[in-house]
């Protein structure tokens, strides 16, 4: 049985890899298409848009690890299928369950092998992606780190804690220094508005450092002049899909503790921490599509299916995340139900077929 558990698995595998071995470099390809119209201005080369590009396939490679999953599944268990292999093991007294089990072995090495990439690799190229492609077009150095947004404008360090649009900031923080590298000046702003080509500063407390004592004030709002602009902060911002596990967690405990709406974090952070399972749910829902066509499809119906099947669990998936924002649903019930509906079909499906 080792040997045949082996070998269910291997298909699944190779199928899956494969898959991603065609998908990514089309959506490399897509990418770079994309990143096109911005190559030439403010100095942004088609260099610098392909090592974009690069550094943000591993984020797409997490994402699509489901969907590869499911299509690799079909594929590698389709040609056995194809090949009266699955006939042959049912009729040697292989259960349906056996297959499903030997198949799942499997996709738990996937699954540890997207969560690697999902968790370790992706969040870190994700953001010398955005921070490379920003500093070429706007020629700023800048960080994204799990402190905020960090940006250098002249003699001033800038920290902005959150950015709910390009044009909306809060939390913001400045840091000015004088000639000699010592600190002058430390600003704190609860809230910043970009009006008429200028920032708006709102809630401002601010200390002067002199020799030898701080003089601190209050301000309601103040001007505030920064080569900072509400496109260049749109290209650092990261979707919450982007940050680790980890980091989720922590920005989402940060917002909560703060008052603020975390439901987009709280649904990337279930999104992430179920994530493995999921893409075991994929594999559970190819058995039957491939049983129920165990000689009777061609490889090409069985990508067709796994792509409609991967595309009506993505659509439904956004669906519940769009309602849950919009009605203050659980998120983590919203983002149970699409991959707890899925496998229950599929179950009903096995039944059937056992």
């Amino acid at each position: 049985m080792k040997i045949l558990d082996r070998y269910l698995a291997g298909a699944v595998i190779l199928g899956t890899l494969v898959t991603l071995g065609v998908l990514l470099p089309l959506l490399g390809f897509f990418l770079l298409a994309d990143e096109m119209d911005d190559v030439g201005e403010r100095g942004y080369r088609f260099a610098d848009a392909l090592l974009f590009v690069v550094l943000s396939l591993p984020r797409y490679a997490y994402q699509a690890f489901p969907i590869a999953t499911l299509i690799g599944a079909l594929v590698g268990l389709g040609t056995l299928a194809s090949r009266s292999e699955l006939v042959a093991m049912r009729a040697a007294g292989v259960s349906i369950g056996h297959i499903v089990y030997a198949a799942l072995k499997g996709g738990t090495l996937l699954a540890v092998a997207a969560a690697a990439i999902g968790e370790g690799v992706a969040p870190i190229a994700e953001q010398k992606a955005l921070q490379w492609r920003s500093e070429a077009q706007s020629g700023q150095a800048t960080l994204l780190s799990e402190h905020g947004f960090w940006a250098r404008d002249g003699n001033t360090y800038i920290n902005i804690r959150e950015i709910r649009s390009g044009a909306h900031l809060r939390d913001i923080r400045l840091y000015e220094f004088d000639e000699t590298q010592r600190l002058s000046r430390a600003m704190h702003a609860e809230h910043a508005r970009y009006i008429e080509g200028s920032w708006v500063l709102q809630g401002i407390s601010q200390s002067l450092l002199g020799p030898g004592r701080v003089t601190v004030s209050h301000l309601a709002q103040a001007g505030w002049s920064s080569l900072l602009d509400p496109g260049l902060l749109k290209i650092v911002i990261s979707e919450p899909q982007v940050l680790p596990i980890w980091g989720l967690w922590r920005y989402v405990r940060y917002m909560t503790a703060n008052g603020q709406d975390a439901r987009p974090y709280e649904l990337a952070f279930w999104g992430k921490l179920i994530h493995p399972l999921l893409i075991l749910a994929m594999i559970f829902v190819s058995i039957p599509i491939v049983l129920a066509s165990a000689r009777t499809s061609g490889l090409g119906l069985r990508i067709l299916l796994g792509i409609l099947v991967g595309i009506a669990f993505y659509l439904l998936s956004r669906t519940f995340v769009y309602v849950a924002l919009l009605y203050t649903i659980d998120p983590l019930v919203a983002t149970l139900i699409p991959p707890l509906a899925f496998l229950a079909m599929a179950f009903w499906v096995l039944k059937r077929a056992g």
